[in-house]
């Protein structure tokens, strides 16, 4: 077999990485969320530095990456601020839930601010369309459960 057809592994080339998912969903942002996208570039783009002078050529890939996702996030990203004078719960509000004698609160954040964990939930989570639109004293389902609106913060 000629070598010509045999191709030989070069160590200066890094496996192509498949792109992280965009959605296709509007990118809304609050201002916060629109700062942490910018925060997440910077961080990114000294970490690529880092990588480089490593000598990490996957790392170096990998952060290029994710490098480029942040960047096409931040292209799209819509921020939308409530109406603060709003009786309606609406991107960007904290709402707060009663539900098994406790009240809950979330905000309601894009895609890449939620953090349930820190009762951030993103408008498209299963939570957030429940809430949107609702006033104050209306009730949601929640899961199995039933919950009632009882306060709503810009």
């Amino acid at each position: 077999m000629s070598v010509a057809f045999v191709k030989e592994p070069n160590e200066d080339q890094v496996e192509a990485l498949p792109e992280r998912d965009l959605g296709t969903d509007p990118n809304f942002v609050t201002p916060r969320g629109l700062s942490l996208l910018d925060r997440e570039i910077a961080m990114n783009a000294e970490a690529v530095e880092r990588a480089r002078a490593a000598g990490d050529k996957i790392a170096v890939a990998m952060l290029h990456r994710d490098l480029r996702y942040w960047r096409a996030r931040r292209s799209t990203a819509q921020v939308v601020e409530p109406d603060a004078d709003s009786d309606t719960v609406q991107f960007g509000h904290a709402v707060g839930i009663r539900r098994k004698g406790r009240v809950e609160t979330y905000r309601i954040v894009g895609i890449d601010e939620a953090d349930p964990a820190q009762g951030l939930v993103s408008y498209l989570s299963p939570l957030a369309r429940q809430l949107v639109g609702k006033e104050e004293g209306e009730s949601v389902r929640i899961g199995p459960d039933t919950a009632e609106i009882v306060a709503i913060e810009a």
